[in-house]
């Protein structure tokens, strides 16, 4: 059985990874909070941004923590059709339970659903970017941590929902993000404790790319989008701060009239 190392980049990668989730997190749950607030088509395009979000969220602390693993004995390359694939079920999984809340009439169950569907997105990516690695052996999983990465994800992911659907303000919407960000990064960890490597030494070249080659490059530039969109919703006005304006131009429009 292969020796992992699950930090050999020290604390870096696990902060850094679990900060992506936070960011991700925290962004997408406020979209959320905003498409409840919306009708039509602009509901619909805030429901796509947490997706996105959420998801590439998600994918991207996933490939930050996995900055920090190696087995020793054999190199880890990863496979760039099937790693992509992972980013676009992600964000795929992940809407589908963002629409449910976005969209469900009963919220208790539209939030039990909307729950599954972002737990079951965040798993469905860790495992997907899992079976993409490649190395000399291989990778087998201890079935009882499995399902329990799947549970953590899954309750985790509800419970943030609710404190972002549930306690107003910027005090809520931290304490969400932070939720999810635990969830997310519990949920890696744990599977990645599940992890069991059989070695087959070899001297063959791997298939696919080195982390550094295309994995760290990806992880950059969709951190970047993720903290270029947080500043973007943090300056986008809310409902309540339209429906303001709107009322106090209607106010001048009147007093204009009157004064004339």
């Amino acid at each position: 059985m292969g020796h992992m190392h699950h930090f050999s980049a020290g604390w870096v990668s696990p902060v850094l990874a679990y900060a992506m989730a936070c960011v991700g997190s925290a962004l997408g749950l406020r979209c959320t909070v905003r498409a409840l607030a919306a009708e039509g088509r602009s509901r619909r395009n805030w429901l796509l941004t947490a997706s996105v979000a959420i998801g590439s969220g998600i994918w991207t602390m996933h490939f930050i923590a996995m900055l920090g693993f190696g087995v020793t004995g054999t190199p880890i390359r990863y496979d760039v059709p099937l790693t992509v694939l992972s980013l676009l079920v992600a964000m795929a999984v992940v809407g589908a339970g963002v629409f449910t809340v976005g969209h469900g009439s009963a919220r208790l169950r539209s939030l039990l659903l909307g729950g599954l569907g972002t737990g079951v997105g965040v798993a469905t990516m860790h495992y997907l970017g899992m079976a993409a690695m490649r190395l000399h052996g291989q990778v087998g999983y201890h079935p009882g941590l499995v399902v329990l990465s799947v549970v953590i994800a899954v309750a985790a992911a509800t419970a943030a929902l609710w404190a972002a659907l549930s306690v107003r303000g910027a005090a809520g919407a931290a304490i969400a993000s932070l939720v999810m960000g635990v969830a997310v990064t519990s949920m890696h960890y744990t599977g990645m404790a599940a992890v069991r490597i059989d070695l087959a030494p070899s001297r063959a070249p791997l298939p696919g790319a080195t982390p550094m080659e295309f994995i760290f490059p990806l992880t950059v530039v969709i951190g970047s989008f993720l903290f270029l969109t947080v500043a973007f919703v943090a300056l986008s006005p809310t409902a309540r701060e339209r429906a303001a304006s709107a009322s106090a131009q209607s106010l001048r429009e009147a007093e204009l009239a009157t004064s004339s």
